[in-house]
Parts: C-alpha cells; structure tokens; sequence
C-alpha cells in the first residue's frame, strides 16, 4: 500500500509564533500533529490547549513517538534538535537558517547526509507562484544564458525585536544577513541551479539598531533597547559563481531608504522582474523583428501560501513522490552553501578583503 501524507504522525520543537504557524498549516494540510516540545513552561501550554495535544519539554520525549519533526527554535539550538533527529531516522523539515555559525551547520550537514531521514530546509519563497514561474521560463530557456541575479530583501525599518534572541549574536548568529539574507542569497542560487561558488567580498553594518534613539512605526517583539544589540542591521556583498556568473545582494533590517524586495535575473534573452512579497511579476527584452522596440510583459498570477506550499513538498518527499513542485534533494547541502556565504561575507566584512569559498 502506498504511504500517504496524513499517515506521517509529526511534532514541532519550538512552539513559539513560527511554531503555531507550522501547526496551523499542518492541521489544513491533514497531518496529524501528535505533539510539541519547548523549554518554555507558558508555550506549552498556550500549545497544548489550542492544539489539544501532548506537550514536553524533553524533545527526546516527543522523538519517542513520531516520524518526522520541524524545528522552529532560535538558531543555537538547530544543532541539537537536528541532529538528534537524523540520527533517530527521523524526517526533518528545520526552519533557516541551517544554524548559527559553519561548524554548527556542518555538523547538521553531515548528520542529514548519514540519515535514513528526509531533510530539508525552510527556504519558503521557492514557493511563491512568481518564482516558480521565473524558475520555469529560466529552464525553458526563454531568458536565455542567465548571468547575474540582482537579489533585494530591504526593509526600512524592520528589526524583529532589540533584546530578543534575533538580535544577539551568541543565539542568532549574526542580523539581518543571517535572518533574510539567507532567504535572498538562496533564492538567487535557486535561480542559478546552484552553481559552483569562486569567491565573495562584502560589507555588514550596524547603523542603526545600536542607536538610543531608534525610530520606527512597529516591531515584532518588545524593544528593549541598544544594550540588547549586538549584530548587523544590514549588509552588501558580490558573490561570484563559475562561468563568471554573479549575484548582488543588498538585505537591511533598517536603513534610510524605501522599503524593496525586486529581484531580477538577467539573461541573454530577457530578464525577469519580480517583487518576492507582492508577488509582481515582468519580463523584459528587446527585439528587432519590425522596427527595433523593447518588450516590457507583465504576468498575473495568484499569491499562494508558501508555508503550506513547502509543507505539502516535504511530506510529499517523504512519502515518495518525485513530483513534489520546488523541492530539491539537495535542501540540506544547499542551505550549508548559503552558510558558507554568510560566513564569508562576514569574514569579508571583518577584514575587509574578498573571500574564498574554499576558505
């Protein structure tokens, strides 16, 4: 008998925001959620009684009864719960970034790739409608060669909550690179079929979070203030693939300018144009069929939970079938790719210098 998504009894570890929202898709989806694991004593509970499941604050506890788990615990802590799973044969679906520093996501690397398990990483907007379609016409050929991927994730002003683990290197590991720059650089090399990677030099700044004086109209948590920052509100960096293909990258939690999230990718052919967020979607070219004249098309299409979207490719792999849209057997091994940009662009920051992925 064939295995069926809704037989896949799963847990969530980290029963935070992110968490519920895990949860609220599954329960759509048909997945039976059989439980929760957090440290926190009012998470569980707040968990347990929307949920009405069986909560620990052991994750050992809750491996002991089910097949796969997704992990939405701050960045320090991938390693343990993830590890911990691959080793016990469980499928994995962990939130990004892989961890917060290399060897931690090394570590996870390794521990996926000796599993039994399936493993993937919570690079969401794969999923989004617009880059499936970019994706498409990219491998259909319509854009020709692609060369260069301008990659945004820019807020105005947008850091999660100064004081919170999102804002102290020890928990997360870095800012606003680690926290949406993991998301743009993978999207980029999505595009790019992941090619090989030569080098990457780049800049991190933290400019504003550290200000006593910080201006903003909304914030994810409560702001505790300066004291509690110690990572980068925003980055630049270059990234140079093989075949001289190229990608840059400009992320900010916080910076004096609009608020933008275009990505381009540019082909020998035509380029592609859309907004990650609000889904906007235009390809461009130039022809000399007639008179000499540029094309400017734009594209409508339905903006899809993403969540949901990843969700339904995870259980779908583990369950066999190859179909499963944007899902790529490599999710772990990439994301460890994109950990080493980020380490690089640090490093590159640091000592103000171009890097070596090699290094």
């Amino acid at each position: 008998m064939t295995p069926d998504r809704t037989d896949i009894e799963t847990g969530i570890v980290g029963l935070g925001n992110i968490g519920q929202y895990h949860a609220e898709r599954l329960v759509d989806l048909g997945i039976p959620l059989v439980g929760g694991m957090d440290v926190a004593a009012e998470a569980r509970t707040r968990f347990a009684r929307r949920y009405d499941v069986d909560v620990y604050d052991d994750h050992r506890t809750l491996y002991d009864g089910v097949d796969a788990v997704i992990i939405t615990t701050p960045n320090k802590y991938h390693e343990e719960y993830a590890v911990d799973a691959f080793e016990r044969g469980l499928h994995v679906l962990l939130e990004k970034p892989l961890a917060h520093s290399i060897d931690s996501a090394e570590r996870i690397a390794e521990a996926a790739a000796a599993s039994d398990g399936v493993g993937m990483i919570g690079f969401n907007n794969r999923f989004a409608n617009t880059v499936r379609i970019v994706k498409n016409r990219i491998e259909r050929g319509d854009l020709g060669d692609v060369s260069h991927i301008e990659a945004n994730y820019v807020r105005r002003r947008g850091i999660p909550g100064r004081g919170s683990w999102f804002t102290r290197r020890q928990i997360a590991g870095g800012g606003a690179l680690i926290d949406l720059g993991v998301h743009a650089i993978d999207l980029a090399l999505y595009l790019l079929d992941y090619p090989a990677l030569e080098e990457v030099t780049g800049v991190s700044r933290g400019e504003f979070g550290s200000r006593e004086e910080y201006a903003y109209l909304d914030m994810w948590a409560e702001d505790a203030g300066p004291d509690g920052f110690d990572v980068d509100d925003s980055a630049s960096a270059f990234i140079r693939c093989a075949d001289s293909r190229t990608v840059s990258l400009e992320v900010a939690w916080a910076t004096n300018r609009p608020a933008t999230h275009e990505f381009v990718a540019r082909g020998t052919d035509a380029a592609a144009r859309f907004d990650l967020l609000e889904g906007d979607l235009s390809v461009h070219s130039a022809s000399k069929v007639g008179p000499d004249h540029l094309e400017d098309t734009t594209i409508e299409t339905r903006q899809n939970d993403t969540h949901s979207d990843e969700q339904r490719a995870f259980f779908d792999r583990i369950v066999g079938d190859g179909n499963a849209v944007g899902t790529c057997a490599d999710s772990v091994q990439e994301a460890l790719t994109v950990q080493r940009i980020v380490d690089g662009i640090y490093i590159s920051s640091q000592e103000g210098r171009t890097v070596t992925i090699d290094e």
